[in-house]
């Protein structure tokens, strides 16, 4: 007698549970969160403006600018401004797209593991990061013979800096998204957070010196520059960065966790 079903062979049950009950690869996860960020208008134009952007500065800068002043390592820097504005927002909304569009019931009931679906969007949104900083360079690298200082002070060292100051602002506006689950509240804290220290810094001379352990903002921008930073700096960086971006992380992943999908 044949088959009519698959169901019916031995094992045949069995094997559509498993093919049903397969858990997507991680791999996958990642692909599907990049694909939302192209598939909304607001991830789209983030993209779009990322880009172009990128491109206008450089230009502006190269146009209107002092040639005798302008290297590899100032253009590069030069990209690192927007893209250090925009690509944290691009974090933010990944993380908080779930809970702002309403679409996390369906996220998470197709995939009930939520600290794989975090993990694939923190990979996601670092894959935006490294897209973003292949494009700057690669037009660094166009519009430099161009300049009078070529590539004076540019090292691997100092690009491995660059690339790191922009991951970490990645990583505190996903942060701050994991934490808030708010798109808008996410973005305002992301932008207040450095503007409340900077003027408490203005207004508190006396503590000056303090407030650089907790300004993550300033110790940051230490790593645009092409000389290596100090112990100090890197003991400022660390202690900001724990403050600005491991704690609100950890706490957002708990919060993610444990907060009920509706």
């Amino acid at each position: 007698m044949s088959h009519a079903l698959d169901l019916t062979a031995p094992g045949g049950a069995h094997a559509a549970d498993d093919n049903r009950d397969r858990r997507p690869s991680f791999g996958r996860l990642v692909g599907v969160e990049l694909r939302k960020m192209a598939d909304t208008k607001a991830g789209l134009w983030l993209l779009a403006v990322v880009a172009i952007v990128t491109v206008a500065v450089n230009g502006g800068v190269l146009i209107w600018g002092n040639r005798d002043d302008l290297g590899f390592s100032e253009l590069l820097a030069m990209s690192g401004v927007p893209q250090s504005f925009l690509l944290p927002v691009l974090a933010i909304l990944l993380v908080t797209q779930e809970w702002g569009q309403r679409t996390g019931l369906a996220t998470f009931t197709l995939t009930p593991h939520r600290g794989r679906i975090v993990a694939a969007k923190l990979v996601a949104a670092l894959g935006f990061v490294v897209g973003a900083l292949v494009i700057a360079v690669a037009i660094a690298a166009v519009l430099t013979p161009l300049t009078g200082h070529g590539w004076d002070g540019v090292t691997v060292a100092w690009l491995g800096r660059v690339f790191l100051a922009i991951f970490l602002g990645a990583l505190q506006g996903f942060a701050f998204g994991a934490l808030l689950l708010s798109t808008a509240f996410a973005i305002v804290a992301y932008f207040a957070v450095p503007m409340v220290v900077s003027i408490v810094a203005q207004v508190w001379t006396s503590g000056t010196e303090k407030l650089q352990w907790i300004d993550f903002g300033t110790a940051k921008g230490i790593l645009y520059d092409t000389a290596a930073p100090t112990g100090d700096q890197w003991g400022h960086l660390a202690t900001a960065t724990l403050l600005w971006v491991v704690v609100p992380f950890v706490a957002g992943i708990w919060r993610i966790q444990r907060t009920e999908v509706k």
